[in-house]
């Protein structure tokens, strides 16, 4: 009998494998592994828009601060920290409308830079200081930026465009002119607007910032 237990105490670790909640988790490894990649791509889903709502954030509260201090200057006694619901409205009838606000288009910016496609915006925005450049040397050395950073193969934030437009704009910017980038801009500008516009408005802090009253507006009777 007391052989008996002696291999009843031995048996046990040759049968760990089976008696264990290991044994269970060998069998349904595929799928639970699934679950559990499932499981981490919803929760960095939700750091990315948690992190793109804090960044959005903070430029809204910059630009109201720069916005504030003009407003002394100019004896103005309105500012808000983000755009008014009504306001916000106003950026899905056309896009247009949201690059040309200041707070659109740095909900815009968050909004792509969460998506990981910010070098659309970013091109666009330097082709517009582009277009503005009157010295002949400044456009010149912008060109050739603009060429570095968005256009030549393996640019750190290269752009979408199609072989016959990179090689149009090699031989522009030769000689600069304020139309080098005026193709690819317009390429790069229906992006946004046919793919990421849409999104933007269907996005969960643009649809916040529709429903919700602006976040000062007790600072407004200081």
């Amino acid at each position: 009998r007391h052989g008996s237990a002696a291999e009843a105490v031995a048996m046990p670790s040759a049968q760990l494998p089976v008696l264990q909640p290991e044994g269970g988790r060998m069998e349904r490894g595929g799928r639970r592994r699934s679950e559990a990649e499932e499981a981490e791509k919803g929760r960095v889903k939700r750091t990315i828009i948690k992190d793109w709502k804090t960044r959005l954030s903070y430029f809204l509260q910059n630009s109201s601060n720069s916005t504030k201090i003009k407003a002394k200057k100019v004896g103005k006694h309105h500012t808000y920290f983000r755009p008014s619901p009504e306001e916000a409205q106003l950026w899905s009838e056309a896009f247009d409308e949201l690059l040309a606000n200041k707070y659109g288009l740095a909900a815009f910016r968050a909004f792509l830079k969460s998506e990981f496609c910010e070098e659309n915006i970013e091109f666009w925005l330097a082709c517009e200081d582009f277009k503005k450049t009157k010295s002949p040397q400044k456009l010149t050395s912008k060109a050739k930026k603009i060429y570095n950073d968005f256009i030549e193969k393996e640019a750190p934030k290269e752009i979408n465009i199609d072989f016959q437009t990179k090689n149009m704009i090699a031989q522009n910017i030769q000689e600069a002119t304020h139309t080098c980038f005026s193709a690819a801009q317009k390429r790069v500008y229906s992006l946004m607007e046919n793919n990421s516009y849409p999104r933007f408005l269907e996005s969960e802090f643009y649809q916040e910032l529709c429903k919700k009253t602006p976040l000062t507006r007790a600072a407004q009777g200081t």
